[in-house]
Parts: C-alpha cells; structure tokens; sequence
C-alpha cells in the first residue's frame, strides 16, 4: 500500500472527509512521526506496533568488488518492531488465504 492508497481508502472509509482532508491528515501523522523519530523518542500504537530509533556502531565492511577494507561509520536506523494483535491478525489472514477452506 503507498502513501496515497492509504489517503484513497481514508476518504473512501469516512465519507465525511475529503480527498484533500485525508491527504492532510496523513501528512499530518507522518510528519509528527518523522519528528519524534528523529528527537529520538519512541512512537508506541497499541494493537499495531512500535516504531523507535537503534544505534549501530561503526564497524569494518568489504567492498564485494574490490575486496578493499572500508570504514562504516556510526548511524540510527528507524525499527519498527509488530504488536502481537498485528501479528495475529496478518497470521490468521495470510493462513486464510493460503489455505482456504473447503467447502
């Protein structure tokens, strides 16, 4: 799903909100995202997942064509780690769909 399916299926959900209402909030919700992220905070949505920030270290790495030794240097990666209700509910749809039942 890209960013404007999920503005489309908003506004087609709450028939109330705009193309460009939805388009906004989702904007909105992402940038507030990006921001915490970035301040280092963690971003907790209950029965979906959690989004926070790890560190990696610098380290040693190998150029694959040259072999060559190069310096990797330190950085944050944003990690987003499922709630167990996401994980159960992408469990039990993706059985459904592998395994359909008989009729």
């Amino acid at each position: 799903m890209t960013r404007s399916d999920l503005v489309e299926e908003l506004a087609a959900r709450f028939g109330q909100l705009t193309l460009r209402d939805a388009e906004f909030a989702v904007k909105a919700i992402l940038d507030a995202m990006n921001d915490a992220l970035a301040r280092g905070h963690r971003i907790e949505v209950r029965g979906f997942g959690s989004f926070s920030v790890n560190y990696r270290p610098p380290r040693q790495g190998r150029n694959p064509r040259t072999g060559d030794s190069v310096a990797i240097p330190e950085k944050r990666v944003p990690h987003f780690k499922p709630g167990k209700a996401l994980r159960e509910t992408v469990d039990l749809r993706t059985e459904e769909l592998l395994h359909p039942p008989h009729p």
